[in-house]
């Protein structure tokens, strides 16, 4: 088969617990830099976390404790220290920063990601008011220590941010050292970059890839039709986050023409109507 179709071997795949014979899409193998996999830790138990690695492990980049649920869990320590073993990065939820913001606790934020052995940190203005220069400091100080996800966007429906904006303030945030931007949508995918229905603000996503490589980005989609929607539009190593746990082997088939839904844009060449 074509190198360019096949997809790096995976552990499972090397003990033979795979099948092999179909040509699918080129998956990066781990540390991956796109076709990053985000998932959506709402509260898991330790139990369930170790389950959600046992089936899908090998395509998650990256977990984010939602919110502030980290800070609640008595677990948490220990999830972060299975996820590592993993070879899998945890992040507390932006909103969680906000807080710590509000409350005028940035120092204690940061001793405390330091504390839980955090090498991921998560920026974001979503629901406070912060300027953006200040923003933009927060992510300079601490991309020396850490690697930066921020996030641009509004988690207020009747707060409409023009396009141009969002470029803008993604260009600078990755100026100052954000690794990944994140295009909001909350864990409902009802706000951001789309609609309250849910429904993908086209326009708004051709005018910031438009300016801005879309390798650069990880659009947050927690539904099913925006996975397929991203996918369709830029292809099976799309960056794509908050996702839910269950919803990982089914994201992966989505990247892989392995559903209805991309057959025919991801494997469209060998798609012609013979043996279908």
């Amino acid at each position: 088969m074509n190198d360019e179709r096949n997809r790096d071997v995976s552990t499972d795949q090397a003990q033979g617990l795979l099948p092999d014979f179909l040509s699918v899409p080129n998956r990066a193998s781990k540390p991956r830099q796109h076709g990053i996999t985000h998932v959506i830790d709402k509260g898991m138990s330790v139990r369930q976390l170790h389950d959600m690695l046992d089936a899908s492990g090998d395509y998650i980049d990256i977990v984010k404790m939602g919110w502030g649920t980290g800070y609640v869990s008595p677990q948490l320590t220990e999830k972060v220290r299975v996820l590592g073993d993993a070879g899998i990065p945890a992040v507390i939820g932006g909103t969680f920063f906000e807080v710590a913001l509000a409350q005028n606790k940035f120092d204690r934020w940061r001793s405390w990601m330091d504390e839980l052995g955090l090498t991921h940190v998560e920026v974001s203005d979503g629901t406070i008011t912060l300027p953006h220069e200040r923003k933009l400091e927060f992510i300079r100080r601490l991309a020396s220590d850490f690697v930066v996800l921020s996030e641009v966007g509004s988690k207020d429906l009747d707060v409409v941010i023009a396009p141009y904006k969002w470029v803008t303030m993604i260009e600078e945030e990755l100026r100052a050292g954000a690794w990944k931007v994140i295009t909001e949508a909350r864990e409902s995918g009802t706000a951001g970059i789309f609609r309250g229905s849910g429904e993908v603000r086209m326009g708004l996503i051709d005018e910031i890839v438009h300016a801005i490589d879309p390798n650069r980005l990880l659009f947050e989609a927690p539904q099913k039709a925006q996975q397929v929607w991203f996918v369709q539009k830029f292809g099976p190593n799309v960056n794509v986050g908050n996702i839910p746990p269950d919803e990982v082997i089914p994201l992966e088939t989505l990247r892989l023409g392995l559903r209805s839904d991309t057959l025919r844009y991801t494997i469209a060449e060998n798609v012609n109507g013979d043996g279908i």
